[in-house]
């Protein structure tokens, strides 16, 4: 007869649900947060929050069918005169990730600039 050998202890690998890797990288990602801390404090790793955070963008990115769709939006232009011409001065380029820039010129309005970031995001 054979002999077998029970270890007994802490499991090596623990297993999370979604709501508590929410939390978790919620905390972690939370302005002022550190994440080496947060990570500590969970006793995991950071490698382990940030392929949370990979894997979690990845299921909140649009699919490649949502962004095959086109459409058409009306633009309107307006002459002002007393406004800076956008291209004088220096230009403000914002990489937001998958091949999307975005460049801010200084004439831009606060909300314009904020409306276009809400939509590329």
């Amino acid at each position: 007869m054979g002999q077998i050998t029970v270890f007994s202890g802490p499991e090596r690998r623990r297993r999370w649900s979604d709501e508590q890797r929410l939390q978790i990288l919620t905390e972690a990602f939370a302005p002022g947060a550190c994440a080496s801390d947060v990570a500590r404090r969970h006793e995991i790793s950071t490698g382990l929050l940030y392929t949370w955070r990979k894997k979690l963008a990845a299921q909140t990115a649009p699919s490649a069918d949502d962004l095959s769709v086109t459409g058409f939006a009306e633009a309107i232009v307006v002459a002002d005169p007393d406004a800076p011409r956008s291209g004088s001065g220096p230009a403000l380029v914002v990489d937001l990730g998958r091949g999307r820039r975005m460049t801010i010129f200084p004439g831009a309005s606060a909300v314009l600039v904020a409306a276009a970031l809400r939509v590329l995001r």
